[in-house]
């Protein structure tokens, strides 16, 4: 990539949805935070943990983030894992972040739902004046547990509803199809959240056909395998349904074997809505910036193209009208 169009990316003004605040957790953090609260991890030093990240698939990173993530006990830790992100993402020109969280990754060691969503909520307030970097949060439930889990879980959220704007979906996929949470997103939905869902990263084409008309998904999470579907990629386009890819996300997890070959720009081709996202950018190699600036490298992609793609994320956004043309009107200077 030419210095101009590294420049070009850099200047763009960028908006995130799809980032895991535990997926931004760095090793030198993860250490430091494993010493405050005397931890022992598996690792000998940042290095050993670095060379743990040679992924093959989504199980093999998942075994990690649940095991780096076992360290965060207090409301000071993950206000220090999310002021880490923000700061790091700021200086790739991100003005807008929904970040999803984890509780059940959580709760289930015993760490209260108040000390998490205290320690990110002080964080986003922190970031708005440290970086003029708005952000809101989105609550996940686990996949790989059961519904009457994710119903617990709404449950103790609820509470503290004010401090999020969706529900999501994560973690493993296949065995997992959206289907088997349909009940608690009918709740989520008459509770008046947003819904977003994981489908199509490792899952088949009907995993994003179950979010969308059973979840009633307002946005699918990676959507990679719809292109196998073409009557589903045409239900995508029809409905501008936004998909929050993240192309170094998929090349780290073997998803396709080079960048050179990612799905962004065939979904551009077809219509599809396509924002960038980093996903887990701790142990992907690269945060939102980084990862537009990959497909600008290896894809056959237009300043246009780039551009659109980053005003998408903002346009994609639960965010309030006020919000959105604020950031919209920086792109005049792009």
């Amino acid at each position: 990539m030419n210095s101009e169009m590294h420049g070009f990316v850099d200047a763009l003004p960028k908006a995130e949805l799809h980032i895991h605040i535990e997926g931004s957790f760095e090793p030198e953090l993860m250490f430091g935070i494993a010493r405050r609260n005397e931890i022992s991890l598996p690792y000998a030093d940042v290095d050993a943990l670095r060379r743990a990240y040679a992924f093959t698939r989504l199980q093999d990173f998942l075994d990690l983030y649940y095991q780096g993530m076992s360290v965060l006990h207090t409301e000071q830790d993950f206000y220090d894992l999310a002021i880490a992100y923000f700061e790091k993402a700021a200086s790739q020109n991100l003005r807008y972040a929904e970040v999803f969280f984890d509780p059940q990754g959580h709760t289930s060691r015993g760490v209260a739902f108040s000390t998490v969503i205290g320690g990110l909520t002080r964080a986003i307030a922190d970031a708005e004046l440290r970086f003029d970097l708005r952000a809101k949060l989105i609550l996940c439930f686990l996949r790989h547990l059961d519904e009457a889990d994710a119903e617990r879980t709404l449950d103790e959220a609820l509470p503290y509803r004010e401090k999020f704007v969706g529900i999501g979906l994560d973690s493993s996929e296949i065995g997992f199809p959206p289907s088997k949470f349909r009940n608690v997103f009918r709740r989520a939905r008459d509770e008046g959240f947003k819904i977003v869902c994981h489908a199509g990263e490792e899952g088949p084409p009907e995993y994003v056909w179950e979010a969308l008309d059973i979840l009633g998904a307002d946005r699918i999470d990676h959507g990679n395998s719809a292109l196998q579907d073409m009557d589903l990629v045409r239900r995508l386009a029809a409905d501008k349904m936004p998909l929050t890819v993240c192309p170094l996300s998929n090349y780290r997890l073997c998803g396709v074997p080079e960048l050179k070959v990612h799905p962004a720009k065939r979904m551009l081709d077809l219509g599809l809505f396509v924002t960038i996202n980093s996903d887990d950018p701790a142990y992907f190699g690269g945060y939102v910036g980084d990862n537009f600036k990959a497909i600008a490298e290896h894809l056959p992609l237009s300043a246009d193209e780039l551009r659109m793609m980053a005003r998408n994320g903002f346009l994609a956004g639960f965010m309030d009208d006020d919000d959105r043309a604020r950031c919209l009107a920086l792109f005049a200077e792009c």
